[in-house]
């Protein structure tokens, strides 16, 4: 295995793949470096001295400036490089890119088919209120499904609490084994908001929610609705018509105000919606082209090798299955401040790549008009595992989605309609993003960690990737996918890319079960972008 690793030929930055010790000589290709300081596994140091305002470039691109002279085999960290944006964006490539798709054999997965041609790779029935004013109704018909549906989700832990407050021979009874209805997947979302905020925000929400149920993998929906919030019923379905004017899956609305009893109200829902369920129970997977999946593509709690392993290969798995007709979402804006040049450069016509750094810019002046910038994205954690810059993360975590063109940028709440790989303006907040992406039609979600993250989506399955393998093992109840081998050089990139497309295909044929799933972390988070009034 090697010590350390420089990426990209025009690199002056070498990544430690071990601890280093100071005074220890490191081979990097033919260069012997000696170390004047112990660098940190993750963590970057010189290839050559470098003078006060030179760049300094990781993946081929500028990551930071030096804001003092750094000699050469010295650590790189906060306190001697800032941060670096590449602010003249060039258009002059944009719609030139002639990236040319691989010949793949056609490959299928067992989905769920909808009527308008679309499908899923799970069959659920949501419920979900308009306003958080019914949070406490949802809540109430999450605990009573849950019971029914998925005892042994809660037993274990049921038993646990028991145990401690009767004694050792409590037990838990009369429950039933096995879920009635075993082709059907009960999900619940509870938010903050739909009212006592700016319209827009309501309006935006509603496009939100109108995303997760047109999106493949819902079957149909429980709505709760108080009758005097600012997202009104008709608002919602005005924005599901517009993602969708030919809908036709079943809704059930349910009016607090106008139904009244809170008794009446819960059984009638659930009566109701029992009997949609046994409906959408019938729907059987059937083989379905890959080309009906569209991934979204999220990276959390990242470290410094995430650029390295995990996300190159779940870029490479991208790339294959858009060569295949799939889908995929680039989203977190934040994190791919720095890196615009490349991305407009691989956009297929100058509307798009406009668009893209219209949506960036607008979105970082409201965040310099806040009293901050982007700069300020890499969390503790981050830092403290290698990423000590935005542009570094931003240049890492680009890698997500390949090598592709790209066809459609999206803002926030928009569904995609083209077919190939899409970037979506979203936060860099990890469930504000995997939130989004599900709401703009994402089946799938994939998400990179080099820390370790239980993230899951209530709609979408989300699979974990792992940059390393000391985190897979010590979370191996939340990660699903290990890319470890790239770093150990157990592994190539192309070798992990065909296992992970694999591994994906068989999530989506309901053959693998994601670690967020089995855990029930179903998590939903829209983003507020206005004000609270």
């Amino acid at each position: 295995m090697n010590k350390a690793i420089k990426i990209n030929q025009q690199d002056n930055i070498i990544v430690a793949l071990e601890n280093l010790k100071k005074g220890e000589t490191i081979k990097v290709e033919e260069q012997h470096i000696t170390l004047v300081e112990d660098i940190q596994q993750k963590h970057k140091f010189t290839q050559k001295s470098v003078k006060k305002d030179d760049p300094l470039l990781m993946y081929g691109v500028k990551v930071g400036i030096a804001n003092q002279e750094i000699p050469q085999g010295a650590a790189l960290t906060t306190q001697n490089m800032n941060n670096a944006f590449n602010d003249k964006i060039s258009f002059d490539k944009a719609g030139e890119n002639r990236t040319q798709s691989p010949s793949l054999e056609e490959r299928y997965f067992l989905g769920y088919p909808r009527k308008d041609g679309s499908a899923g790779t799970q069959n659920v029935w949501l419920f979900f209120p308009l306003v958080f004013c019914e949070n406490r109704n949802i809540e109430l018909l999450k605990t009573v499904f849950e019971r029914e549906f998925y005892p042994d989700k809660l037993s274990e832990h049921q038993h646990y609490l028991r145990t401690l407050v009767q004694g050792k021979t409590a037990t838990i009874q009369d429950t039933p084994a096995v879920n009635p209805f075993p082709n059907v997947e009960v999900r619940f979302i509870t938010h903050h908001s739909g009212c006592g905020g700016t319209r827009a925000d309501s309006t935006m929400l509603g496009k939100l929610l109108a995303g997760y149920v047109n999106n493949p993998n819902v079957a149909g929906a429980s709505i709760l609705s108080l009758g005097c919030q600012n997202l009104q019923v008709d608002l919602f379905l005005d924005q599901l018509k517009t993602i969708n004017k030919n809908f036709d899956k079943p809704l059930l609305v349910f009016d607090q105000q106008k139904i009244g009893n809170g008794e009446n109200l819960i059984q009638k829902i659930i009566k109701d919606s029992l009997v949609e369920i046994k409906k959408v129970n019938h729907i059987q997977r059937e083989k379905i082209p890959v080309s009906k999946l569209s991934i979204g593509l999220e990276c959390g709690g990242s470290d410094g090798f995430s650029g390295i392993s995990a996300n190159p290969t779940l870029g490479g798995a991208v790339d294959k299955l858009v060569a295949l007709g799939g889908s995929a979402l680039l989203s977190e804006f934040p994190e791919l401040r720095g890196v615009e040049q490349e991305l407009v450069d691989r956009c297929v016509d100058h509307p798009k790549a406009q668009k893209f750094i219209e949506l960036m810019s607008s979105y970082e002046n409201k965040v310099i008009a806040s009293g901050t910038d982007f700069s300020t994205n890499p969390s503790p954690g981050n830092i403290k595992d290698g990423l000590i810059t935005d542009a570094m993360k931003s240049a890492g975590a680009a890698k997500k989605g390949g090598s592709s063109p790209i066809v459609d940028v999206l803002d926030y709440g928009e569904f995609f309609t083209n077919s190939g790989l899409n970037l979506l303006c979203t936060p860099g907040n990890d469930v504000e993003s995997t939130t989004a992406m599900a709401g703009s039609g994402a089946n799938l979600i994939v998400f990179t960690t080099g820390l370790g993250t239980p993230t899951g989506n209530p709609v979408a399955p989300v699979i974990k990737v792992s940059s390393n393998s000391a985190i897979y093992h010590k979370m191996k109840d939340i990660i699903d996918f290990d890319t470890g081998g790239i770093i150990q050089g157990t592994k190539t990139l192309e070798e992990l890319s065909d296992d992970l497309l694999d591994f994906i295909i068989k999530v989506a044929s309901g053959k693998k079960v994601t670690k967020a799933s089995v855990n029930r972390q179903f998590d939903f988070l829209p983003w507020k972008r206005d004000i609270s009034l």
